[in-house]
C-alpha cells in the first residue's frame, strides 16, 4: 500500500508518483479561422519547462482554440507547434502525449473512479496489476483513495473533477491541458480545487496550460498569465506585473477593477482630480488622457462636515458616499464627485459599517506609480 505525506488540503506527495521532466512548449504564429472569424491571428506563446501558464480572456478571444490546437483537437490553418524540440504540428491527438481536463468531467458512468483513472493506462497496454497500482497512486495524490470504488453518480462535482485530473496525470503526459476545469463547480469548491491543482502541478513539475475567463483564478495559480483578445496575446507576465503594469487599456480594464478618470499628461505624470499621478510606460507623453486608477490607490478621508471632521487637502476633491459593499477581508465604497464622476475605493472591511450614505469625504490618490494605471484613451480600445 502506498503512503502519502498529506498537507492541510488533503493532497500530498504519494509514493510511486514521481516528478516529471518538464518540457518546453512553443506556439509560433498560429492562425485559425472559422469562416470570417479569426480565432487565432498570429498567436505566439512559449511555456517554459515545468511552468503553469494561464490563458485569460473573454469568451471568443481564442484561448480555448489555442488549447485545442495544441492538443490536436483543432487544426491550425498555419503556424508551428513544438514540444520538447519536436514539431508536432501534424501529429495526431493520440500521439501528442498530453493529458487533458475539461469543464465537463467526462467520466465513464459505468466505471468506478479507479477504473476511470485506469482507462488511459489500458489503452497503453499496461497490465491489470500495474494499472491498479498506478491509478491508486494518482487517486491518493488527489485525495480520493477512499472513493476508488465509487461510481460518478456517487461523487460530488469536485470529486469527479479530481478523478478527471488523476486520469489525465496517470498516463504521465509531457503536457497537462486544463480547459475551464473549475467553471462548473460552486465557489468554495472551485477555490479549494484550484489550490490543489496548483499544488499538484508544482509537486510534479509538469508543463501546464490552463484556460479560464476568471481573472481571480488566473492570478491565483499561474506562473505567468497571458491575456488574450481577438486571437492574440496582448500581454503575458507574472500575475503581479500584469496587475500593476498593464501594457494597454484592454489589459488594465480586464484584469482587476479600475476607475477611469480624466486627466492631463505631461512629463511622465498626469494631473487627475487636482493631483499628480505617475504614469506607466506607454502612456501618452502629453495631452488629454484617461487614467485608470485602481480602487486600492484611492484613499477616503472624512470631510469637514462629517462627524469625524477633517480639513480637505489642497488639490484633492470632495465627494459623497453613495454606497458600500462588504467583501469579507476588504470592502468597497462608491463615491460620487460634484461633476457626477463615480469613484470606487477599496476600504477596510470594518469601515463598511462606519461610512454612511450621504457622508462627505475627501478623495485622495496615492502616489504609487504601479497602481496609478494609465489607459491610452487616444488609442481606443488598446
Amino acid at each position: 500500500m502506498s503512503t502519502a505525506r498529506m498537507d492541510t488540503a488533503g493532497v500530498g506527495t504519494v509514493a510511486g508518483v514521481a516528478p516529471v521532466h518538464g518540457v518546453l512548449v512553443e506556439l509560433n504564429d498560429l492562425r485559425r479561422s472559422f469562416g470570417t472569424v479569426r480565432a487565432l491571428d498570429g498567436m505566439d506563446l512559449t511555456i517554459n519547462p515545468g511552468e503553469l501558464v494561464v490563458l485569460l480572456g473573454p469568451s471568443g478571444c481564442g484561448k480555448t482554440t489555442a488549447l485545442r490546437v495544441l492538443a490536436g483537437l483543432e487544426d491550425a490553418d498555419s503556424g508551428r507547434i513544438t514540444v520538447d524540440g519536436r514539431d508536432i504540428s501534424s501529429v495526431p491527438t493520440s500521439k501528442r502525449d498530453m493529458g487533458m481536463v475539461f469543464q465537463a468531467y467526462s467520466l465513464f458512468p459505468h466505471m468506478t473512479a479507479l477504473q476511470n483513472v485506469e482507462f488511459g493506462l489500458t489503452l497503453r497496454g499496461k497490465g491489470s496489476a500495474e494499472r491498479r497500482r498506478i491509478a491508486g497512486n494518482y487517486l491518493e495524490l488527489v485525495g480520493l483513495s477512499e472513493q476508488a470504488g465509487r461510481y460518478a453518480r456517487q461523487l460530488s462535482g469536485g470529486q469527479q473533477q479530481r478523478v478527471a485530473l488523476a486520469r489525465a496525470l496517470a498516463i504521465e503526459p509531457k503536457v497537462l491541458l486544463l480547459d475551464e476545469p473549475l467553471s462548473a463547480l460552486d465557489a468554495k469548491v472551485r477555490v479549494q480545487l484550484r489550490d490543489e491543482i496548483r499544488r499538484i502541478q508544482l509537486e510534479l513539475g509538469i508543463t501546464t496550460l490552463f484556460v479560464t475567463h476568471d481573472q481571480e483564478e488566473a492570478l491565483a495559480v499561474a506562473d505567468r498569465v497571458g491575456v488574450m483578445w481577438e486571437g492574440r496575446i496582448q500581454q503575458i507576465a507574472s500575475p503581479a506585473e500584469l496587475y500593476t503594469a498593464p501594457v494597454n487599456k484592454f489589459v488594465a480594464e480586464f484584469v482587476g477593477l479600475s476607475n477611469p478618470l480624466p486627466g492631463t499628461a505631461s512629463e511622465g505624470a498626469a494631473t487627475v482630480l487636482g493631483q499628480r499621478v505617475p504614469l506607466l510606460p506607454g502612456s501618452p507623453p502629453s495631452g488629454s488622457v484617461t487614467v485608470l486608477v485602481r480602487p486600492e490607490a484611492v484613499t477616503l478621508v472624512p470631510g469637514p462636515d462629517s462627524a469625524a471632521g477633517s480639513d480637505v487637502r489642497p488639490g484633492s476633491v470632495t465627494g459623497t458616499i453613495v454606497g458600500t459593499s462588504f467583501l469579507g477581508s476588504t470592502g468597497r465604497a462608491q463615491v460620487r464627485l460634484a461633476d457626477g464622476t463615480l469613484i470606487i475605493a477599496q476600504i477596510a472591511s470594518a469601515d463598511v459599517a462606519v461610512l454612511r450614505v450621504g457622508e462627505t469625504v475627501d478623495v485622495r490618490l496615492e502616489q504609487v506609480p504601479a497602481l496609478a494605471v494609465a489607459s491610452m484613451a487616444s488609442r481606443g480600445s488598446l
